[in-house]
């Protein structure tokens, strides 16, 4: 996966011809060829595996505690190690981060273009999200290096299909795509492992689409992407004081109304208004992919009796009349929908709520029809009679009557 995802970076943002991207990353020019045509990413997925050093931990944490720069040599030979000291270096350059003293940055300059830093913003404010409900959904916060522009987009959870979604949805509204992103280690990202970042199979899909950089900050080290951590505050103290909301799209409306005029307003460490620089920012960065990558949640299965699928926590009605067949469902931030042999069956619009049943009128009245058909095929409808057998006869087709037992 991530050979395809660089791959695609590499001729995307570098512009690198085939033969040079064979040469740098050691492969064969029909291996690179095959990763340029695919439209999505490789399904292959290496199960995860525990380390033999994990029964190590906390002998290794006790003594990184005291000494965060004891070589791994040493830690080997303080708790007795015997197996292979690889393992074990494996293990004390992921646990070492925990303890290692702070590490500060100094002020970083960015290129046009360059890259964008990404967050999840937790509003607290209470958000009717229908059916009686209210939560505080998170809200995906995006800012442009050089030029400062913010965007931003509440979505229904950061979970991967909410959150790739959400990248989208942005992307698509800024018309470019930065080289870059920059994220901390949210768990629907990626995660640092033996010493380095390891992305998620959908974030490594999504990024090898675009063609860009996906840079994960080492853990607890929040200055390394300050100017989000900066707007997340801003957001909190200019957008939401004296504010309400409808539900998330009255958010969302009040929200992308704030960020023009916020985009618009005199930046103190730049000397301008972010929109003064967009226009340079945007020529230097990507263009949307020909092929719009696979977000939101997707899945295919076989519509059971009671014609609902599940999309995260709720359940939408489905025809009836494809009770057996196998549907496909595409859930995005705003509408789930559902197809069966290219034929749209179902159409919702997300609900934000947890643990509902959506119903189309339409499908509950076809669903009637078919039950009340079925039940006058089989003679069992209400006020229908039905002939009765005495017991007699069964006796005499089956020889169990008397002259039987005699």
């Amino acid at each position: 996966m991530e050979d395809w995802a660089e791959i695609r970076r590499l001729h995307r943002a570098e512009g690198m011809p085939v033969r040079a991207i064979a040469r740098r990353l050691g492969m064969g020019r029909n291996t690179v060829r095959r990763a340029l045509a695919a439209d999505g990413p490789p399904r292959y997925q290496r199960p995860a595996k525990g380390s033999v050093a994990d029964a190590a931990e906390p002998q290794i944490r006790e003594l990184l505690a005291r000494w965060p720069d004891m070589p791994a040599t040493v830690i080997a030979e303080r708790i007795g190690w015997e197996r292979s000291l690889t393992v074990l270096k494996v293990k004390v350059r992921e646990l070492r981060p925990l303890f290692a003293p702070p590490d500060p940055v100094s002020r970083t300059q960015y290129r046009p273009g360059e890259l964008a830093q990404c967050d999840l913003w937790f509003p607290p404010a209470d958000v009717p999200l229908g059916a009686g409900q209210a939560g505080r959904p998170p809200v995906l916060v995006m800012v442009a290096g050089y030029s400062r522009v913010v965007a931003a987009r509440m979505i229904p959870s950061r979970q991967a299909p909410d959150l790739l979604a959400g990248h989208w949805a942005l992307l698509s509204g800024l018309g470019a795509v930065p080289r870059s992103l920059v994220w901390d280690n949210e768990s629907a990202v990626g995660q640092w492992r033996g010493g380095r970042p390891v992305l998620t199979e959908a974030m490594n899909g999504f990024r090898g689409t675009l063609g860009i950089t996906v840079i994960q900050c080492r853990p607890r080290d929040p200055e390394a992407k300050g100017l989000v951590e900066r707007a997340n505050g801003y957001l909190e103290t200019s957008f939401l004081p004296g504010r309400s909301f409808a539900g998330p799209a009255d958010f969302n409306t009040q929200l992308a109304g704030w960020l023009v005029r916020a985009n618009s307003r005199q930046h103190r460490a730049l000397g301008c208004r972010p929109a003064d620089r967009w226009d340079a920012d945007k020529a230097a960065m990507l263009g949307l992919p020909p092929v719009a990558p696979v977000t939101g949640w997707r899945l295919s299965t076989r519509l059971p009796r009671d014609h609902y699928v599940r999309v995260d926590s709720n359940d939408y009605s489905v025809d009836p009349a494809v009770i057996g067949q196998t549907v496909e469902v595409a859930a995005g931030l705003e509408e789930v929908t559902v197809t069966c042999g290219g034929r749209q069956v179902a159409a919702h619009r997300r609900c934000w709520a947890a643990h509902q049943s959506i119903t189309d009128p339409g499908h509950a009245a076809a669903a009637a029809r078919l039950r009340q058909g079925r039940a006058l095929v089989t003679g069992r409808l209400a006020g229908t009679e039905v002939q009765q057998r005495v017991l007699a006869d069964y006796d005499q087709i089956l020889g169990t009557g008397d002259q039987g037992a005699a």
